[in-house]
């Protein structure tokens, strides 16, 4: 029992980076609305900015799977 909680915690990250990677694609929407000219550097950023956040999740995921294996 103790286990899935514990994973159940471990696994929120995942959500969070899921709303931050939302809030931020929306930004970057609005941010290359305002300057088209500006869109090649707002999409990189974008992108690492994404990348690194759905890093987490996956760190987040993998720590929740080893608490329910080896738990």
């Amino acid at each position: 029992m103790t286990t899935a909680i514990a994973a159940a915690v471990a696994i929120v990250p995942s959500t969070l980076a899921g709303v931050g990677i939302a809030i931020a694609t929306g930004k970057a929407a609005e941010s290359i609305a305002r300057q088209p000219e500006a869109a090649g550097q707002i999409r990189s950023s974008m992108l690492i900015g994404c990348a690194l956040a759905e890093a987490t999740a996956i760190y987040a995921f993998i720590t929740a799977l080893a608490i329910l294996i080896l738990g």
